[in-house]
This record gives C-alpha cells, sequence and structure tokens, in this order.
C-alpha cells in the first residue's frame, strides 16, 4: 500500500550531522498523510529497534530515548518523511529504514513495535566513526 525509498545515509565523524529522507508512493485512493510514518535501525546482530515516529497528523513526534535531543523527525506533504541527526555517536551506527504504520495510528509507547508498521524501505547504511 506504502512504498518507501530512502536515502541520505553516509559515513561521517562523531559528533556531525546527516539528514536522512524517506520518499512515499501511496496507493490509489489513500493518501500520504493518512499514515504515521518512523525511522528505526538495525546495527549488525542485533534486533531492528525503534528510532523515532510521528503521527499521522503531524503530532507531538515520539522518540526513544537515546537519541531525544539529537534526533527530529519531521514531514511534509510532498509524502516526504525526514531524520535530522545531530550530535551523531558511533553507537548510533546503524542500517536506518523508514516506516509506515497503520492509517489514523497514534504514535505511543504502545504503537511503536516492528509489528506496528506494516511497509519499509530498503533501508540506508549510517555509519559513525570515532
Amino acid at each position: 500500500q506504502v512504498q518507501l525509498v530512502e536515502s541520505g545515509g553516509g559515513l561521517v565523524q562523531a559528533g556531525g550531522s546527516l539528514r536522512l529522507s524517506c520518499a512515499a508512493s501511496v496507493a490509489s485512493g489513500r493518501t500520504f498523510t493518512m499514515y504515521p510514518m518512523a525511522w528505526f535501525r538495525q546495527a549488525p546482530g542485533k534486533e531492528r529497534e525503534f528510532v523515532a515516529g510521528i503521527s499521522w497528523n503531524g503530532g507531538t513526534p515520539y522518540y526513544t530515548d537515546s537519541v531525544k535531543g539529537r534526533f527530529t523527525i519531521s514531514r511534509d506533504n510532498a509524502k516526504n518523511t525526514f531524520l535530522q541527526m545531530n550530535s551523531l555517536k558511533p553507537e548510533d551506527t546503524a542500517v536506518y529504514y523508514c516506516a509506515a504504520g497503520r492509517r489514523f495510528a497514534t504514535m505511543s509507547a504502545s504503537s511503536i513495535s516492528v509489528a506496528d508498521f506494516g511497509s519499509w524501505g530498503q533501508g540506508t547504511q549510517v555509519t559513525v566513526s570515532s
């Protein structure tokens, strides 16, 4: 129902910044603004984890504790979702995935598991060197 393509990953030194973008294509009859959007990440040998999310109506974003104050998620009405990452740390190194959730779902601690999101991008690598 939603196809997602990420871009913007790369190699950066600790303390640096990157901005990830996610472009969405939505099935006919539905609109991008119906879907909550999120970013997840997966480091080698670890499970995929939630990073940041924003509700379908652009409500207060939700972040995992380790990125609060450093990362900012945003979306526009042109089907794009962004993740601005500042003060990057080596432990932020991972493949970052964009994901779309169920229509009209809001973001909360009870709705940020991998199973809550049905559409995924292919991922973009972020590597932070020390």
